[in-house]
């Protein structure tokens, strides 16, 4: 039988992430998370994962390798340059190079088969529809149409009658709205890692998308982001 409180989040090691695992936690629910090491050009973010989960007492927690390099397509899993200092407003619009090609519909599909292995009815992701760079697959849209298609997919669903549920709890906050929820629930944000690219050692750029709008959302709640940013682009 599934177990109504099990979860799959997905745990990227990013700040939406480690505030979607808090809250499905707070809610009661037994996490199992997933991380992915799709070639990505922040390796840090991995190793943030690890340390979200050990932080926050998640004991199942898996990185699943898929070599997105091989497809390609993205900034981020390429050597074609990130964009730096973009204006943001109006990124809805704008696809930038950052995104990568149809990487949440294959997340979610791999957490989707992870849930059914582990009797979960519940997937949880942090994406965000505010606050983001115009990805398509950060919209409700998209996460309304993949819920349908976990539940004419899968064994569980057309054998079993369990009814698949996307949890997507940050999408309509801003990043300002993320941070203080996470801070009610204790989040330590000085694990996270949100760098599209960063230094040698880990350390934000501070002009990348990732980093402008995590850096407007602290001023935004009047704190110094806690990671490491680049000497020429300290937390402010």
């Amino acid at each position: 039988m599934i177990s109504k409180k099990g979860c799959v989040v997905l745990l990227s090691g990013g700040l939406d992430s480690t505030t979607t695992a808090a809250i499905a936690i707070d809610e009661g629910f037994r996490c199992h998370a997933l991380t992915f090491d799709y070639g990505q050009r922040n390796r840090w973010e991995i190793r943030s994962a690890t340390e979200v989960a050990n932080r926050l007492g998640i004991e199942d927690h898996r990185i699943l390798k898929i070599d997105l390099r091989t497809i390609g397509g993205s900034a981020l899993t390429s050597d074609n340059p990130v964009p730096k200092l973009r204006d943001l407003h109006g990124t809805a619009t704008d696809i930038p190079i950052t995104y990568v090609p149809a990487r949440n519909t294959i997340f979610l599909s791999a957490a989707l088969g992870l849930a059914e292995v582990v009797e979960a009815s519940d997937i949880f992701i942090g994406v965000n529809s505010i606050d983001y760079s115009g990805y398509p697959d950060c919209r409700p849209e998209f996460i309304n149409a993949f819920q349908k298609v976990a539940n004419l997919a899968t064994k569980a669903a057309v054998q079993g009658g369990v009814k698949f549920k996307i949890h997507t709890p940050l999408i309509s906050l801003s990043k300002s709205q993320i941070i203080r929820k996470g801070l009610s629930l204790g989040v330590d944000y000085s694990l996270t890692r949100s760098c599209y690219d960063p230094g040698q050692n880990g350390e934000a750029c501070g002009e990348c998308d990732a980093c402008q709008l995590r850096l407007r959302a602290f001023r935004n709640v009047g704190m110094v982001d806690p990671i490491r940013y680049l000497p020429k682009h300290p937390a402010r």
